[in-house]
């Protein structure tokens, strides 16, 4: 569902040229392609496709939301064992084929799938640059519309970032958080809107809680994750030099060093540009250190080599 639904809104938002949908099952694939490519259209003027990995040659971008379900009763770490086995067979195929295309990947746990990608994708010669994922894009626009809608703002004019693991132990940086240039605490005494500290716990919940309470609901998410994918890509191919909190391997961040999270970086045509760290609050840093801490847990877990 991520990757048929984010090719709809790549349609949707005129986003690239031609869209090719690469499934395990090739009879969904067509399925979803179909659909899509009967929107077409009422939007924009995009090729919609099945196809396999030869089909790939000249992308610019792939995107990669393909990994296996949790079983019952099976760990966490048997998971992404398993998933780790699904990437050593999609990356190098995927590179076979598309050896200039930057890897945006979307399966869960991102963070930890994205640094696979990268250490399978290094073999072939690709740069940890070209290799990102999605983090915690979704989840800074969900912090960002409950910000605006508590003080009656358009959320494209609030800056708030969620920054670490893609999941529980994500921070919400309270502490850089602005609308107009200013801070939370002055925009509240500029306007005259108390944001009392129920509020705050209410809108950290609403954010780091959304997927649950989605999923409870109706099984999955995905329309906010494939709009977020498809701004990801118009970045991307339209070097657009953006700032995301997309997840990459990081360098030069005090106790994030070498593991793949989600800080703010420069985003453009090359992939990743930039690490911005921010200035956090004590208890902002110590959230990162902690949320690093549970990522490189789970990657040393799998022993890579």
């Amino acid at each position: 569902m991520v990757g048929s639904v984010s090719a709809y809104a790549l349609v949707m938002s005129g986003v690239g040229r031609e869209i090719v949908l690469v499934d395990l099952n090739r009879a969904r694939a067509e399925a979803e392609a179909n659909d899509i490519y009967h929107a077409v259209p009422f939007a924009h003027p995009l090729t919609v496709r099945a196809g396999d990995y030869p089909d790939l040659a000249g992308a610019q971008v792939v995107v990669i939301a393909g990994g296996v379900a949790q079983k019952p009763s099976e760990t966490r770490l048997q998971l992404l064992q398993r998933n780790a086995d699904v990437f050593r067979h999609i990356v190098p195929s995927v590179l076979q084929q598309a050896p200039e295309a930057v890897l945006l990947v979307v399966t869960n746990p991102v963070d930890i799938m994205t640094h696979l990608a990268a250490h399978f994708a290094a073999r072939f010669g690709v740069p940890d640059t070209r290799v990102l994922g999605s983090g915690t894009t979704l989840d800074t626009a969900r912090f960002r519309t409950l910000l605006g809608r508590h003080f009656g703002v358009d959320p494209h004019h609030v800056h708030a970032y969620v920054i670490g693991e893609h999941g529980d132990s994500e921070i919400l940086a309270w502490s850089q958080a602005t609308i107009a240039g200013l801070s939370i605490d002055e925009f509240v005494k500029a306007r005259g809107t108390p944001l009392l500290e129920a509020e705050r716990q209410r809108i950290d919940e609403n954010v780091r809680r959304a997927a649950y309470h989605i999923i409870a609901g109706k099984g999955a998410t995905y329309y906010g994750i494939g709009s977020a994918v498809a701004h990801i890509i118009d970045v991307l191919l339209h070097d657009q030099r953006a700032i995301l909190t997309i997840c990459s391997r990081i360098a030069g961040v005090p106790d994030c060093e070498d593991v793949t999270l989600s800080l703010p970086h420069l985003v453009g045509g090359d992939g990743v540009l930039g690490t911005i760290p921010l200035p956090l609050d004590a208890a902002e840093r110590e959230g990162l250190r902690r949320s690093a801490g549970i990522v490189r847990e789970a990657l040393e877990s799998l022993n890579l080599k």
